[in-house]
């Protein structure tokens, strides 16, 4: 994908680790200019710098996705920085109130739909208008496979995805015309620093589920960023409103046991 996203900018939010930053190196990587944004200056610096040892451009906004005054000050110094905002990747999410909904605390209910479903919300509101003065760009969410099918206790994450996935339709439908792509990617389940430790610990568990992908393995950050790199470049100009698996075929059917 070298020279795929070269001439262009954008931002990654939640890119101090994990999908984010797996995301903002791609997109590095591919030539673009990449304003990484997350709620630790550590982790956020980190991934600055690990583009910039490989010859990138990139630069760091600390923001939390919740506060709409922060999310403004992240879309106005991306196009302070880079002098436009060619795409976004909204990725900035938690998983809060891991219990079935009659134990949940509704605080747990109301941080993950600020974080998870306004912080998009308000992404791609200011997004879209940043858009609109350079002709358009490509905006992709981060939904989840709990976006597409339901997931036991994890009502307010599963809400929260679903809603993503429908608010990417409709925000394809409003600005089709005008330019701007947005699309989501729906991640399987994904190699992370927690999942190699759950199956170090519980490998029972995590044999069971690996058991039931259909590709035999569960999917590399890597491979969640290659989808979002795609989505963010020329090649996926006709592409709009789509939510995209990228789980190995697991929503496409459950596997035998």
């Amino acid at each position: 994908m070298v020279g795929m996203m070269e001439g262009k900018a954008g931002l990654v939010t939640g890119s101090g680790s994990g999908i984010g930053r797996a995301t903002a190196i791609a997109l590095a990587k591919a030539g673009a200019k990449v304003m990484i944004s997350d709620v630790s200056d550590e982790a956020g610096q980190e991934t600055v710098q690990m583009i910039k040892d490989q010859g990138g451009e990139a630069a760091f906004f600390k923001c939390d996705v919740s506060n709409e005054e922060q999310v403004i000050e992240l879309v106005n110094k991306t196009v302070e920085t880079f002098g436009k905002l060619d795409f976004a990747h909204n990725n900035a999410g938690i998983n809060k109130g891991l219990v079935p909904i009659g134990e949940m605390e509704t605080k747990d209910w109301d941080i993950t739909m600020k974080v998870n479903l306004y912080g998009t919300f308000y992404c791609i509101k200011h997004e879209v208008n940043a858009m609109l003065k350079t002709g358009g760009g490509a905006i992709v969410n981060t939904a989840s496979g709990a976006g597409i099918e339901g997931s036991p206790n994890m009502a307010p994450y599963t809400a929260s995805k679903h809603a993503i996935a429908g608010l990417t339709k409709s925000v394809a439908l409003e600005y089709g015309q005008k330019g701007i792509t947005i699309n989501s990617i729906a991640p399987g389940a994904t190699i992370t620093p927690a999942i190699e430790h759950w199956a170090k610990t519980s490998p029972e568990q995590y044999q069971g589920v690996l058991s039931s992908l259909p590709a035999g393995r569960m999917s590399t950050a890597e491979e969640q960023a290659n989808a979002v790199v795609f989505l963010c470049s020329d090649l996926a100009r006709s592409i709009s409103g789509v939510t995209l698996a990228v789980d190995g075929g697991y929503t496409a059917g459950k596997m035998q046991q």
